[in-house]
């Protein structure tokens, strides 16, 4: 039917279907209009065959043809007769490309230029390993320069080229005096230059400085192995004044026997200053040892007792006990280093087995004053002179040889881990005087 108001005519052009040789017909004469058309891609024959196909599927249409001249519309109406039931089906047939004209390559035939040899990575240069660091030790002469300059220094200044006379040791009594060596070992050493270098000239006054100073210190050279233990555990109570380094030698001790291969123990008895224990628990974290500690103001001698303990069960070789550094008076100092002493020898027969006291060189003859108070109060073993690279005081080291005799075990002369020295009289010596040893 027509929509209203459109007139016109509708005829039927029958159309039969086609068969397998209209089918083949149809796409022979399609090749042979396009043999003489180079067909640049395959695709195309593809695309040329489902055309044929498409042309096979038509069934049939009506044609409509306007009455009106101004309106011409073609309208599709679907078929009224049906197709036939059983449509036989499409034969698809293969193409074969058109031959190409003579000396005509076709470009899918054309060889793909070679792609150019890939240029090799450059080579990663690995940039040179820096050589290991060693960390040179500062010699002791480095280390003792403030206290050279400040008594040998001194001598040079009035010994040079001048001989010995009433008025040369008028200036070198001063010069001893004033050098912390002591009022008793300055005289000492004046009467040697007085006996031995009367009327030679400053290089003798020298020299015989030098030896009578290498005498008093040859006197407290400790012999042996400064690490040597006489028992298991080793108990060392050490002793000094607030200030004085003696939480940081007791560190320094520590590492030098854990690089003897020693288990060390150590207690936190200076329970008066809560800066003491935490300083003394970094040092442990430090140097691989465990730290017995007890309350902020607590009793010394009991975290002394459980420090011994603590050393006893878990069979440590070395038990280092850090007490108060206080100074008043002589009794209450006394007392508790003597309720110390008595609790450490309950487990451990004749503990303590060393008791170090730790003097600061910063103080000058005041050490020598500190040293006569412990002294007599306790037995003190052995002498740590601590502090000694940044004093010009460190002629005190004699005085304390001359008048008191205790060995001196160790020097510290910085505040590096390895800086806590066994002491050697004539390596002090050479460094005071200037001869590198």
């Amino acid at each position: 039917m027509l929509a209203p108001g459109v007139t016109g005519e509708v005829r039927w052009y029958p159309r039969r279907p086609m068969n397998e040789l209209d089918l083949v017909a149809l796409l022979n004469s399609i090749t042979e209009f396009l043999s003489g058309y180079p067909v640049a891609v395959p695709a195309t024959w593809g695309a040329l065959a489902a055309v044929a196909l498409l042309v096979a599927g038509v069934r049939g249409r009506r044609r409509v043809r306007l009455g009106s001249p101004a309106v011409a519309e073609a309208v599709e109406i679907a078929p009224e007769i049906a197709p036939p039931a059983e449509a036989e089906p499409p034969v698809a047939v293969e193409l074969a490309p058109p031959a190409a004209e003579p000396g005509v390559v076709p470009p899918e035939l054309v060889p793909a230029p070679p792609e150019p040899p890939a240029e090799p990575a450059p080579a990663e240069i690995a940039p040179p390993e820096p050589e290991p660091t060693v960390r040179r030790r500062p010699s002791l002469r480095e280390r003792l320069v403030l206290t050279s300059e400040s008594l040998v220094g001194r001598l040079g200044g009035i010994l040079g080229g001048r001989k010995v006379d009433a008025d040369l040791l008028e200036e070198l009594e001063m010069v001893l005096f004033t050098a912390d060596l002591g009022v008793a070992t300055a005289e000492s050493l004046l009467a040697d230059v007085k006996r031995k270098a009367s009327g030679s000239d400053g290089e003798k006054v020298r020299e015989v400085l030098r030896q009578s100073m290498l005498e008093k210190l040859e006197r407290v050279q400790p012999q042996g192995d400064p690490l040597a233990t006489s028992a298991r555990p080793h108990v060392i109570l050490v002793l000094g004044v607030n200030g004085s380094g003696k939480t940081t030698s007791i560190g320094k001790l520590a590492a030098r026997y854990r690089g003897a291969g020693k288990k060390v123990l150590l207690g936190a008895g200076d329970t008066f200053r809560a800066a003491a224990i935490n300083q003394l628990r970094v040092w442990g974290e430090r140097v691989g040892c465990e730290v017995i500690a007890g309350q902020e103001g607590g009793d010394p001698a009991a975290v002394a007792f459980d420090a011994v303990k603590a050393a006893v069960a878990r069979d440590m070789d070395v038990c280092i006990i850090d007490t108060a550094g206080r100074l008043q008076t002589k009794r209450p100092l006394m007392e508790e280093l003597a309720k110390i002493a008595r609790v450490l020898s309950r487990d451990v027969p004749e503990a303590p087995h060393e008791c170090l006291l730790v003097l600061d060189a910063n103080t000058g003859q005041n050490a020598l004053s500190q040293a006569r108070l412990f002294t007599e109060v306790t037995t003190v073993t052995g002498l740590v002179l601590a502090k000694l690279d940044g004093t010009a005081k460190g002629g005190v080291i004699v005085g304390l040889a001359d008048e008191f005799g205790i060995p001196l075990k160790y020097v510290g002369v910085g505040e590096g881990i390895e800086d806590l020295r066994d002491f050697d009289a004539g390596e002090f010596v050479d460094a005071l005087f200037e001869t590198e040893t």
